[in-house]
C-alpha cells in the first residue's frame, strides 16, 4: 500500500517538517537531545520514497550501534517502507568487503580475529613487554583508537604526544612498538581486526574505480546518524561511499561529543557548511523528553562554556521543553560517598512508593569504580538494580544460553497448548540456569547472570500484560529474537546502574547523577581545555537522560575525613548560593601587581600562591592554551636543553611553559611580565621562545583533518594482505 506523504508530515513539527522534505543535500540537522531526530530521519527517508523521489533499495542509513541501527529499520517498517539499509558502519563495510573481496583478490576475505587482547599478548611478550590483563586492555584500546584516527605505528608517539594522550603504565613509544608487533601478528596469521574492516571496504573502493562505481551505483543517499561521533576513518569512508554526489544528510548534536577519547571528531559534524559549501543546516530544538526544569539545567551547563558554549552556526543548540513543568531538580551535598549512596537510595524509595516503576530510575555515574557503594546502598535498602557494563547484552553467554534453551523448548511445543501460559514456561526453563524470583544478594557473577535472566523474564511479562491473557511461549521466542537481531536490549524491573558514557541514547523518567565533585567530574586527568570540554558535554548527557525528576549529589570527602572536596565546576551556574563554596581568599597583599594578573583569566577571582599567580589561573580552572603552541615549546626546550647538557627543567620548567603558552607574549617586554621567568633567561631565550609563538598558529591541536587521510593504513593493509600472483592472499 502506498504510504501518503501528507500524513508523514502531519505527525512532525515545523522543523522535523523541514528536514522531511530537504531531500536533496548536503543536509546538516543539529539535533538536541529529545529533540524527535531518529523520527525527523526516518520520516525523511519515508517521504523521500512516498514522493518518488528515492528508491528504499538506493537508500544507506549508518550509525554506531546495532541498537540504533535496528530501532530506524523497526521504524521504517511501521512507516511502510522496508528495503532501506540501515546499519552500523561495520556492518555496511563488512558487507561490502565480504561481497567484493573474491572478485577482486579472488580468495575469501581474511577472518576477523574473535580477541584482539590475544594477539596483543602475543605482541607483548615477543617484545618482552610485561602485560596483566589491566595493562592488556589499555593496549587493546590505544591501538584501536589510533586505528580509527588514522595513525599508523610508525607515527603514534608523534601524534600522540602533540594530543596529550598516554598510559599510565608504558610510554609512547612502548605502545608504538606493541602496535606494530601486533600488526605483524596479524599479518601471519592471516586475520583483521574490528578496525581492519573499514579499511578493507576502502581499500576496495579507492583501489578499484569498478567498485567505487558499483558501490555508489547501488547507493545514492546516505544519511548518517549521531554524526558528531564520526572517527576520522569513518569519515574517509563515508567520503569514498560518497563520491562526487552531494546527497548527503547527516544528523548530531556537538553538545553530547563525549568519544573523543576514543577517536570521535565532533569537528566533522560542526565543519560541516565549511566543508560543504551551500549545504542546509536544520536546528531541531523543541525538547520532546524533559520538564522545563530539566532543560534549563541542561541549558545552562553548556551556556557557561567557554566561547558561550559553541552557539554558533553548527554548535550545540539552546533546548526549548514542551513537556509541562515538573519537580524542581534537586542538589545534595553528602558527609561521605556511603551517606551520598544512602541518600540516593532513600530517594529512589520514595520515588518507588509514590507509583514510579524502578525499571524507570537510573544512578549515573562518571567510571565504573564509583558503582560499589551505590549498589551495597540499594542491596541493604532491598531496592532492585541492574548494572549496565559495556559488553553486548545479547552476546553474553548466559543470554545466548537463555535464548537458545526458549528456542529449543518452543519448537518442542510445535504449538501444543497444556494451559501454561508462556511466561511461566520461561521462568521455569530460568530456573535451572539460575534465575530466582528474588535477586540474590551481593554483587559479582551469579548477580549479573541473574540480572541478565531478568531481564528477558521481564519482555514475557510485559508481553503478558500487554496481551491481557496468556501469551504462547513461540510468540515469545519470536519477539526476543526480534529484539535480540534488533540488539534492543530489555529493561528489568530494577534500578539501572550506569556509566555517564553507557547511558548515552538512553532515558528514564528520574535519574540521580552521583559523586558530581570535583576530581570526578571532571575527570582528575581532565586537563586541557578540549578534555574540560568534553567533561562538560558529559555531564549534559547525564542530565538530559531525565524525564522528569533529576538528582544532583556529591561528597565532601571519600570516607568522611581527609581532604574535602567540591562540587563540580560545571555545577556553578545552577547550584543554589547556599550550595556554593565560598570563593577563595586572594594571595599575599605583599606583591603589589596588576588587578589583571591578580585575577584568574578563566574565573576571575583573586590568586594565591606563586604557581598560580605565574600561570595567571587557579590550577584547577580551565587552561587557557593552544596545545600545539605548547608541544612546540616543549620541543624547542628539548633541543635547548640537549644543545646545553642539561636536564629540561634547567631551560623553563613545565609551569612556565604553560604560563608563556597561555600568556603568548609578543615582545620582549611582554615576556619579562610573565611570573618567574626572570630577567636573566628572558635575554637569554626570549628570541628563541618569541620566535617559536611566531611560529605556531593557535587551533593546530595536531588532530587529524576533516578528510581523514587514509594513506598511512592503506598502505600497512596492503603490506599485510597484497595478492600474491595467483589471486590468493601471500
Amino acid at each position: 500500500m502506498a504510504v501518503d506523504p501528507d500524513r508523514l508530515l502531519a505527525a512532525l513539527d515545523p522543523e522535523q517538517q523541514e528536514v522531511a522534505t530537504t531531500l536533496r543535500g548536503p543536509v546538516a540537522v543539529i539535533a538536541g537531545a529529545g529533540t524527535g531526530k531518529t523520527r525527523a530521519i526516518t520520516h525523511r527517508i519515508a517521504y523521500g520514497v512516498a514522493t518518488g523521489v528515492y528508491r528504499p533499495t538506493a537508500v544507506l542509513a549508518v550509525t554506531f550501534t546495532q541498537r540504533a541501527a535496528g530501532e530506524l529499520r523497526g521504524r521504517l517498517q511501521e512507516l511502510g517502507v522496508p528495503g532501506v539499509q540501515a546499519r552500523t558502519f561495520h556492518s555496511a563495510a563488512l558487507r561490502q568487503a565480504q561481497y567484493f573481496w573474491p572478485k577482486v583478490y579472488g580468495g575469501e576475505l581474511p577472518a576477523v580475529l574473535d580477541h584482539r587482547m590475544g594477539a596483543v599478548a602475543d605482541a607483548a611478550g615477543r617484545l618482552r613487554v610485561a602485560v596483566d590483563t589491566p595493562k592488556l586492555r589499555d593496549l587493546v584500546g590505544e591501538i584501536a583508537w589510533a586505528k580509527v584516527s588514522n595513525v599508523g605505528p610508525e607515527d603514534y608517539a608523534q601524534v600522540a604526544a602533540a594530543r596529550h594522550r598516554g598510559l599510565a603504565s608504558f610510554d609512547h613509544e612502548t605502545v608504538a612498538r606493541v602496535f606494530a608487533g601486533y600488526e605483524e601478528v596479524k599479518r601471519e596469521r592471516g586475520r583483521i581486526d574490528f578496525e581492519d574492516i573499514l579499511l578493507c571496504a576502502a581499500a576496495l573502493i579507492s583501489d578499484n574505480p569498478e567498485v567505487a562505481d558499483q558501490v555508489r551505483g547501488t547507493y545514492r543517499h546516505l544519511v548518517v546518524d549521531e554524526y558528531q561521533d564520526v572517527s576520522p576513518l569513518q569519515q574517509a569512508l563515508l567520503d569514498l561511499w560518497r563520491g562526487e554526489r552531494t546527497d548527503l544528510c547527516v544528523v548530531g548534536d556537538p553538545a553530547q561529543t563525549i568519544h573523543s577519547f576514543a577517536g570521535a571528531q565532533a569537528d566533522f559534524l560542526t565543519g560541516f557548511a565549511r566543508r560543504h559549501p551551500g549545504a542546509t543546516v536544520i536546528r531541531l530544538v523543541r525538547d520532546y523528553r524533559s520538564t522545563p526544569e530539566v532543560v534549563g539545567v541542561a541549558n545552562a551547563i553548556m551556556d557557561a562554556a567557554p566561547a558561550g558554549g559553541g552557539r554558533g552556526e553548527l554548535g550545540a543548540v539552546t533546548l526549548v521543553a514542551q513537556q509541562p513543568s515538573g519537580p524542581a531538580v534537586e542538589y545534595a551535598e553528602a558527609a561521605s560517598e556511603s551517606a551520598e549512596a544512602s541518600g540516593i537510595a532513600d530517594w529512589l524509595r520514595r520515588l518507588a512508593d509514590a507509583g514510579i516503576a524502578y525499571r524507570e530510575m537510573a544512578v549515573l555515574f562518571r567510571i565504573n569504580a564509583q558503582s560499589p557503594p551505590i549498589e551495597q546502598a540499594l542491596a541493604e535498602a532491598g531496592i532492585p538494580y541492574l548494572v549496565r557494563g559495556g559488553e553486548r547484552f545479547y552476546e553474553r553467554p548466559e543470554v545466548r544460553q537463555a535464548l537458545l534453551q526458549v528456542r529449543t523448548e518452543a519448537r518442542t511445543l510445535d504449538g501444543a497448548d497444556d494451559g501454561v501460559s508462556g511466561a511461566d514456561r520461561l521462568k521455569a526453563l530460568f530456573a535451572a540456569l539460575g534465575w530466582t524470583p528474588e535477586p540474590p544478594s551481593g554483587a559479582g557473577a551469579v548477580r549479573e547472570r541473574w540480572e541478565s535472566l531478568a531481564a528477558l523474564v521481564a519482555v514475557a511479562e510485559d508481553l503478558t500484560a500487554a496481551a491481557g491473557g496468556p501469551v504462547g511461549l513461540a510468540a515469545i521466542s519470536a519477539e526476543l529474537e526480534r529484539r535480540a537481531e534488533a540488539q534492543q536490549v530489555p529493561a528489568a524491573q530494577g534500578v539501572t546502574l550506569s556509566t555517564l558514557h553507557s547511558a548515552k541514547g538512553l532515558e528514564w523518567d528520574a535519574v540521580a547523577l552521583y559523586g558530581i565533585q570535583e576530581g570526578s567530574l571532571p575527570f582528575v586527568l581532565a586537563d586541557t581545555p578540549a578534555q574540560l570540554a568534553e567533561e562538560r558535554r558529559l555531564l549534559y548527557v547525564g542530565v538530559t537522560r531525565a524525564r522528569r525528576r533529576l538528582r544532583v549529589s556529591w561528597a565532601r570527602t571519600r570516607n568522611g575525613g581527609g581532604a574535602v572536596r567540591k562540587p563540580s565546576r560545571f555545577l556553578g551556574p545552577v547550584l543554589p548560593s547556599a550550595d556554593r563554596r565560598a570563593p577563595r581568599s586572594g594571595g599575599s597583599t605583599g606583591n603589589r601587581r596588576s588587578e589583571l594578573s591578580a585575577r584568574c583569566r578563566s574565573c576571575g577571582r583573586p590568586l594565591s600562591g606563586a604557581a598560580e599567580r605565574k600561570l595567571g589561573r587557579h590550577t584547577d580552572c580551565p587552561s587557557t592554551y593552544d596545545e600545539a603552541t605548547l608541544e612546540a615549546l616543549k620541543a624547542w626546550r628539548k633541543e635547548a636543553a640537549a644543545e646545553q647538557g642539561v636536564p629540561a627543567y634547567c631551560v623553563f620548567t613545565d609551569a612556565t611553559l604553560v604560563a608563556i603558552a597561555e600568556a603568548r607574549p609578543a615582545t620582549p617586554a611582554d615576556l619579562i611580565k610573565i611570573h618567574g621567568l626572570g630577567l636573566a633567561k628572558a635575554k637569554k631565550y626570549g628570541p628563541e621562545v618569541l620566535a617559536v609563538l611566531a611560529d605556531s598558529a593557535p587551533g593546530t591541536s595536531g588532530s587529524a583533518g576533516p578528510d581523514g587521510d587514509l594513506s598511512n593504513n592503506l598502505r600497512l593493509l596492503r603490506k599485510e594482505f597484497a595478492p600474491a600472483a595467483d589471486g590468493s592472499l601471500s
